[in-house]
């Protein structure tokens, strides 16, 4: 993995703080590796691992039953796997922020991760989700903090797209 430009975890942390945020849920990311270990670090939030993506739309669903604010960390092509889940969010009026880390844009290697990271905002955006889209360190907190209060506000999907160039391209060995 290439060294990302930033300390964009930091900046989603700070947001997540000031948001209330109080469980994360994620499926392993090299790419949002430092920020799930910021999260696991967090004494206030519950980091929950996660199987398979669609199991945070879910979750998404509970905490919002329960109360709570909770955010789902994925990588493009497990964006792919939350489709069908979304229209629940969509029809039900959940709020869920999902932070999106971009793959098979910026020196990508791996071809098989170029057709869903193509497709994620269409598709996302198909699904009734909002899109935005960050690609410099300087727009990560504002851009994140404007999204979380656009769901929680609106109980509505609201997705951050974080570019390879933000988060670093993988590298094959």
């Amino acid at each position: 993995m290439s060294t990302p430009t930033s300390s964009w975890p930091e900046a989603v942390m700070d947001t997540f703080r000031s948001q209330k945020i109080r469980q994360v849920a994620y499926v392993p990311d090299n790419a949002a590796k430092h920020l799930i270990e910021l999260v696991l670090a967090d004494k206030d939030i519950a980091a929950v691992p996660l199987t398979t993506e669609e199991e945070g739309v879910a979750m998404a669903v509970g905490a919002c039953l329960g109360g709570e604010r909770m955010a789902l960390l994925v990588q493009s092509s497990g964006a792919g796997n939350c489709i069908n889940m979304l229209g629940m969010v969509n029809e039900c009026r959940v709020p869920l922020l999902m932070l999106v880390t971009i793959r098979g844009t910026w020196t990508e290697f791996n071809p098989w991760q170029m057709p869903m990271s193509e497709a994620t905002a269409t598709v996302l955006g198909a699904m009734g989700c909002v899109v935005k889209r960050v690609d410099k360190a300087e727009e990560v907190g504002p851009i994140v903090s404007a999204a979380c209060q656009l769901a929680f506000n609106t109980n509505r999907p609201v997705a951050v797209l974080m570019d390879q160039r933000l988060v670093g391209t993988k590298e094959f060995k």
